[in-house]
């Protein structure tokens, strides 16, 4: 079912409309007639014969014919029978403005799905409830309460929260900013952010999607349709609401750090969705994507009439990663003819204070000229000397000579430049309130760029022995147990290709040291209990232990202190296992997302992953370049490719690991959480060791 009626519907009928001043019903009645809505208004009211001049009908039978679009304005209790009256006439869709339905309780859930499934019977889609509505301004449709129409633009625009619509509605027609359309979706009982991304998506007229959301619905659905889409549309989102509650309950080094944040992170990374900050950032990114073209690369060049500025950009395109374009020789060279002795012609390029519109024209079609730039941005302060009108149309005249680059301007000042950003406005040049914000809008879009360019995602699988790793779980599932203890979780290691030091479980001292002999010393001794997580906690690790007395001596404490610090837990016994060779301990994991599924977690290793939280995360199933990337998100890396005169370790061999456990966690859904930690990265050529590791699982 597509969402035509609610984004081109020719006729709508208000049910709730009013004549009562301050009646939602009778706002959004007012706003369909105030904005030219060109089709047929239907007022439905059993209490009134005529609203705005309109005849008003007593129910939707009344009508004689089906309504496109209904928009229900009445109390929760009554809407299931107005949807009732929606299937039975053949409406094309329904928009719920009425709040009190899950948002406040059990009872107005049960309200929720009754009106869904009733609608759902018919075939009609829903928006809401509790939302403000829908407006599309090239098709002069407010179905909306909140206020008059924006201008035509090219970002369409979807909200959770109604409010925020209202006060971002505010604030882009202070701003004069465009949209294709806006929509409230509230509760998403039925039509959900997906359903709408879709829409936009397919909609000629919208050249940016952007918007705020407290949750998603269909996280795999939702992962692949905004991939799709981000592939030719930017994806604009603010996200709240992620929180650390389900981390609190984790019980691996993974899960505590995976709260809903890094999910999110990792989602909107793989998706190719722009993560804004601020109402603000959001609307500084949705100009320049839609107004200008993309830039090549990251090489930006700044002109400006103050040294001051320059130097502030300058600062803020070092700071965020792009490059200060080095100007060509053919490019300074005109410039020096151009421009006044004093001028500065090398990037930034300062036209002086006492610049009029000729320079800034000068400068601007010298520099789009350069095949070495990529980006241009227009510093403007208002001087003695300063016509901010007519260096403004001159920017918007030679951009639009030349066009091909993005091109953004910052105006500095307030009542002395308004006239000139009103030219820029009106002429397609995004203007921003300083460099910094104009800076971070051109990293955005140089950003997204590149991930367009991404190679194509390619997941290779390696031989591994599935049915071992089968019959591990049934068998853990099979006994009600959760935990996969540490020797059977390495079994799963290797059947997936991974290398683990040699061991054996020891049930009293002579035993441990007979182990240990046949090992080879040193040996580290691990005490062994399904109810001992982290065994470090309760000092449950021994290391370098180099003779049988040691390790007779390590055994006996450990047996005679840990039962009393943790009386109910079940002991088995002591794991003996080689020592292996120094190397960079590093942590690889994974945490099972209900909404997006495994994700992956790579960082610095040992006792202080939770307290040093350098980790980086990423969606399961891995590709090789997406592996290799999460190792260079983290300040681990420096240390993993060498400093300070210290050998680096193979980080090809830890991206690899990655990809082997990333196909084990998306072939075995019942894990749901595991942690390698450490594993041991040695000098390229060898082998890491999985030193230690735990697994949890669940029924699928």
């Amino acid at each position: 079912m597509t969402l035509e009626a609610f984004f081109n519907p020719k006729s709508i009928a208000v049910v709730g409309a009013s004549r009562e001043e301050g009646k939602t019903g009778r706002e959004i009645l007012a706003n369909i007639l105030a904005d030219g809505f060109q089709g047929k208004v239907f007022p439905v009211n059993p209490k009134a014969t005529e609203v705005e001049g309109l005849p008003c009908y007593p129910d939707l039978a009344s009508i004689g014919e089906a309504p496109d679009l209904v928009v229900v304005v009445v109390p929760a209790s009554i809407v299931p029978a107005v949807a009732e009256q929606c299937a039975a006439v053949g409406a094309g869709g329904i928009i719920i403005i009425t709040a009190g339905f899950k948002e406040v309780g059990v009872e107005g859930k049960a309200l929720e799905e009754r009106v869904v499934g009733i609608a759902r019977r018919a075939g009609i889609r829903v928006i809401g409830p509790n939302c403000l509505g829908i407006m599309v301004p090239a098709r002069k449709l407010n179905a909306s309460f909140g206020g008059a129409l924006p201008p035509v633009g090219g970002t369409g625009y979807l909200s959770q929260s109604g409010a925020l619509l209202a006060a971002i509605l505010d604030m882009a027609s202070a701003g004069g900013i465009g949209f294709s359309s806006l929509v409230s979706i509230g509760n998403k009982a039925d039509v959900d952010e997906l359903d709408i991304i879709k829409a936009m998506g397919n909609d000629p007229d919208t050249k940016v999607i952007a918007g705020y959301l407290e949750s998603i619905t269909h996280g795999d659905a939702f992962v692949r349709e905004a991939e799709r889409i981000s592939g030719t549309k930017p994806i604009l989102l603010m996200k709240s609401g992620g929180t650390e509650a389900g981390a609190a309950a984790a019980s691996s080094h993974t899960g505590s750090l995976a709260g809903g944040e890094a999910a999110y992170e990792a989602v909107f990374d793989r998706a190719g969705i722009v993560r804004c900050e601020s109402i603000k950032e959001q609307f500084d990114f949705a100009q320049a994507f839609a107004q200008q073209p993309l830039p090549a690369g990251p090489r930006v060049a700044v002109i400006t009439n103050a040294g001051g500025p320059g130097i502030m950009a300058a600062d803020a395109i070092e700071r965020t990663g792009l490059e200060f374009a080095a100007l060509s020789d053919e490019t300074v060279e005109a410039l020096a003819k151009g421009l006044p002795p004093a001028a500065n012609i090398h990037n930034p390029i300062d036209v002086l204070g006492d610049a009029l519109s000729d320079r800034y024209e000068l400068a601007l079609r010298v520099a789009l000229d350069d095949g070495g730039i990529d980006a241009l941005l227009v510093l403007l302060t208002p001087q003695a000397m300063t016509d901010a009108t007519a260096t403004a149309e001159v920017v918007v005249k030679t951009a639009a000579a030349k066009p091909g680059k993005p091109v953004l301007a910052c105006f500095l000042g307030a009542a002395k430049v308004r006239e000139g950003t009103q030219i820029l406005a009106e002429g397609g040049i995004p203007q921003y309130d300083s460099a910094e914000s104009a800076v971070a809008t051109l990293r955005a879009m140089t950003d997204y760029v590149r991930w367009r360019a991404r190679p194509k995602r390619v997941v290779k699988l390696f031989p591994v022995n599935r049915r071992k790793v089968e019959r591990i779980i049934e068998r853990h599932l099979r006994r009600g147990q959760r935990e996969i203890g540490e020797m059977e979780s390495k079994e799963i290691l290797e059947a997936y290709g991974f290398v683990t030091p040699k061991g054996s479980l020891a049930t009293t001292p002579d035993q441990a040291a007979s182990i240990a002999d046949q090992l080879g010393y040193p040996v580290v001794l691990k005490i062994w209990s399904p109810d001992i997580l982290h065994k470090s906690d309760v000092d449950g690790v021994k290391l370098g232990l180099s003779s049988a007395q040691e390790v007779q001596d390590a055994f006996d404490l450990m047996m005679y202190r840990i039962p009393k610090q943790v009386p109910d837990a079940a002991i088995l016994g002591v794991l003996v296992q080689q020592m292996c060779r120094q190397g960079q301990e590093v942590i690889l994991g994974m945490n099972r997302d209900p909404r997006f599924g495994p994700l992956m977690m790579f960082g610095m290793g040992g006792i202080m992953v939770e307290v040093l939280r350098d980790v980086s995360f990423h969606l399961a199933p891995l590709t090789a370049d997406e592996a290799g990337k999460m190792l260079t998100r983290t300040k681990t890396y420096q240390i993993l490719r060498g400093v300070r005169g210290r050998e680096g370790v193979d980080v090809d061999a830890i991206a690899e690991g990655l990809q082997r456990l990333s196909q084990l966690v998306t072939e075995f859904p019942e894990i749901q959480e595991m942690d390698i930690n450490p594993y041991v990265v040695g000098p390229e050529g060898t082998a890491p060791i999985a030193v230690d590791a735990r697994i949890s699982v669940a029924e699928q």
